[in-house]
């Protein structure tokens, strides 16, 4: 497994592109690997995963994961910096991840970095019978579907001390939902419109099962892979915080 990750230059119209588009990103990402990568129904192996980090406006990044080593060539010349580009820092960088996925220990403690689709099935019409997927819109229920799936993937949401909490409710948990967007585009080839709500959730885990978050890591998590979504990283959580 391999994690990379790109920075993309939103002084260019190739970046400002790509960053309209989920569509065109998912294109630009599966292009640079010379063979398919794993699709949205192989759930049992790695698959190809990205997310945007918007740090600011001039800073933006692609992070990648995949079970192949990429070469982002093409993303460089179209949105990156390749005049500065060189053999030896080509404009992207890319690191072993396997490695560090075998090395996840139960009971250590990370920050976690996530964007996902946060969904359920519900009655859109009174009186309906049949029932159609759609986003949760508040943040209490976006939490509420991160937490959900704690066990089945391994970890743990750590709860914050009583003296840290601001609030009585709803503030239990050592993590922050933002950066809520609406995603709307057209499918490749027809009229059909997605529309998909990203959602992107900061906070601090604890390893409880490391074979199931190692499969989280690699495979996934929720739906909307495919537009940027699902991407779980994580950083050594700073000492004494």
């Amino acid at each position: 497994m391999y994690l990379t990750q790109f920075r993309l230059n939103t002084a260019r119209a190739g970046a400002r592109k790509l960053l309209s588009s989920p569509q065109a990103m998912h294109a630009a990402v599966m292009s640079s690997f010379p063979e398919p990568p794993a699709t949205e129904g192989e759930a049992s192996s790695p698959r190809v995963l990205w997310r945007l980090d918007r740090n600011a406006r001039s800073e933006v990044r692609l992070f990648l994961s995949s079970p192949a080593r990429p070469d982002l060539t093409h993303l460089v010349e179209q949105a990156g910096w390749p005049a500065v580009a060189t053999p030896e820092a080509p404009g992207w960088k890319t690191y072993d991840y396997g490695t560090f996925l075998a090395r996840l220990d139960k009971g250590s403690t990370w920050d976690f970095r996530l964007t996902a689709n946060p969904v359920h099935y519900a009655r859109t019409k009174k009186g309906q019978k049949s029932t159609k997927r759609t986003a949760h819109l508040v943040p209490e229920y976006q939490l509420q579907w991160l937490l959900d799936r704690q066990d089945r993937g391994g970890f743990r949401v750590l709860e914050k001390p009583p003296e840290r909490r601001h609030v009585q409710h709803g503030d239990e948990y050592q993590c922050v939902v933002r950066e809520q967007r609406n995603l709307s585009f057209h499918k490749r080839g027809n009229d059909d419109r997605v529309q998909l709500l990203a959602v992107t959730y900061d906070g601090r885990l604890e390893v409880t099962d490391p074979d199931a978050l190692r499969a989280l890591l690699t495979r996934g998590l929720g739906k909307a892979k495919a537009y940027g979504c699902g991407l779980m990283t994580l950083a050594p959580t700073p000492q004494g915080s």
